[in-house]
């Protein structure tokens, strides 16, 4: 077992919910924590060098906790009063960070040079409306860890646009990926380096930097095949986590493993079978095998040996967008 951290777990409509001892019991960041109430949260993403550090998300614009979750900042930047769903920190230099709002505020792409203290709006071109969304917004954002000049984001539903020279110009794929409906993005080192494209129907994977795409042929492979999270192990660059569900919102879900960036996969196995698709999965810089996973419905569950074994925690949400655990090192809010 890892060390004592901080649960936090994204939700919609209900704030933060965080745990600080290891999901017995739960309190929700409300107005008195800083946020504001029945808040919409859409992600969470912790600082890799400052883990205490934890940027949420929401339907109001970006918020900043410095203390593990236990407090909350609505920060001023240009994003204030839009909805920010994703996020990206330089893991080369992390004062430089990406966000992306959308649905339903005009989708944009932000960046910030200095830590988050200052923001601006890049010009990407993003359609102002697309099918079954209606606008479209960022469900992810990478940054290449061996070419930190190098910026990839999914858009839902108007595909995938990527940058090779930090944010200030950018382009959209060569048309291989035909389905536009990207639910995330990720990069690894490898080797081989390799750019992931997750679409609701596949995963493919480029390890020429978006010149050519293999699809993993989910329908054929996976045991469901609508896929919606992935996050690599740190550490361990070649080991790949993706969530999969039956549809969306979906009855059943798992996570399916590679240990060869993205060439093969094997399916993880569940104690409790999830209520819906399998929405998304973290894993911790500080502890590397531990891990939570969540179903869109609100299951969630903890692994501590990587993934080959699990638990479900007592717990269970409404719609859960995120989760992060912060390490109790970093986490100055144990009674929070």
């Amino acid at each position: 077992m890892t060390g004592k951290g901080n649960i936090l777990v994204g939700t919609v409509g209900q704030g933060v919910m965080m745990s600080a001892d290891d999901g017995e019991s739960w309190t929700r960041a409300g107005v008195r924590q800083g946020m504001h109430s029945d808040c919409i949260v859409r992600m969470l993403r912790a600082d890799a060098r400052s883990p205490e550090v934890v940027y949420a998300g929401t339907d109001f614009g970006l918020y900043r906790s410095d203390d593990g979750g236990a407090t909350w900042r609505l920060l001023e930047n240009p994003m204030k009063g839009s909805v920010v769903w994703s996020m990206g920190i330089d893991p080369v230099d992390p004062s430089v960070m990406f966000a992306g709002t959308g649905t339903p505020s005009t989708p944009g792409i932000f960046r910030s040079t200095d830590g988050g203290k200052s923001w601006g709006k890049l010009r990407v071109d993003i359609a102002d409306e697309c099918p079954n969304v209606g606008v479209p917004r960022p469900t992810g954002i990478a940054v290449d860890p061996t070419n930190d000049r190098n910026v990839w984001v999914g858009l839902e539903v108007d595909g995938v646009r990527y940058s090779t020279d930090g944010g200030e110009t950018w382009s959209k794929l060569n048309g291989q990926i035909r389905n536009q409906d990207v639910h995330n993005v990720l990069v690894i080192e490898g080797p081989p380096k390799t750019v992931f494209t997750v679409v609701n129907d596949d995963i493919w994977r480029s390890t020429d930097d978006g010149k050519s795409w293999q699809a993993a042929r989910a329908r054929e492979i996976f045991p469901w095949h609508y896929p919606r999270g992935i996050a690599v192990k740190p550490g361990d660059p070649r080991t790949v986590f993706l969530t999969l569900g039956d549809s969306t919102p979906g009855r059943i879900g798992t996570v399916v493993r590679s240990r060869d960036a993205g060439v093969t996969w094997e399916t993880l196995k569940f104690p409790v079978p999830p209520n819906s698709a399998v929405w998304t999965v973290t894993i911790s810089e500080a502890a590397p095998d531990t891990m939570f996973a969540a179903s869109r419905y609100g299951y969630l569950y903890r692994s501590d040996d990587g993934g080959d074994s699990w638990r479900k925690l007592w717990r269970e949400f409404g719609e859960v967008s995120s989760i992060q655990w912060v390490p109790r090192s970093s986490a100055r809010s144990e009674s929070a």
